[in-house]
């Protein structure tokens, strides 16, 4: 038996598509809020995957001199680091957020955001 290119590609277009709908698992507010607060990007990866989008925080310049001035220069580096989800949280019976927002500091789910506009 033969397959031809037509039902070949038709087979490949079905294997993706369902990966995708089974990698996009959606939770309720208050199931992902449990499930990731306060854990590791490392636990986040493994849970939900790769971000559809990432974005490295930067401090403004002069930030470190304001800070001087108020007293409360820190010689410890902190990387804040924000990532993106779509599509992950629902809000109502056949509504979803379209954007989820984590905000790690060092490493660590410090901030969880939804909304619908950006």
């Amino acid at each position: 038996m033969t397959l031809n290119r037509k039902s070949f590609f038709a087979g490949v277009i079905f294997a993706l598509i369902s990966i995708n709908a089974y990698a996009a698992k959606t939770y309720t507010e208050d199931d992902f809020l449990r499930s990731f607060s306060g854990k590791s990007n490392t636990v986040i990866l493994e849970k939900l995957g790769n971000p559809d989008k990432k974005e490295q925080s930067v401090k403004p310049t002069g930030a470190n001199t304001m800070l001087a001035g108020k007293g409360q220069e820190s010689s410890k580096p902190v990387n804040v680091e924000m990532w993106y989800y779509n599509g992950r949280v629902n809000y109502a019976p056949n509504k979803t957020y379209k954007f989820t927002e984590l905000t790690f500091v060092n490493g660590r789910c410090m901030n969880i955001a939804f909304f619908n506009n950006k």
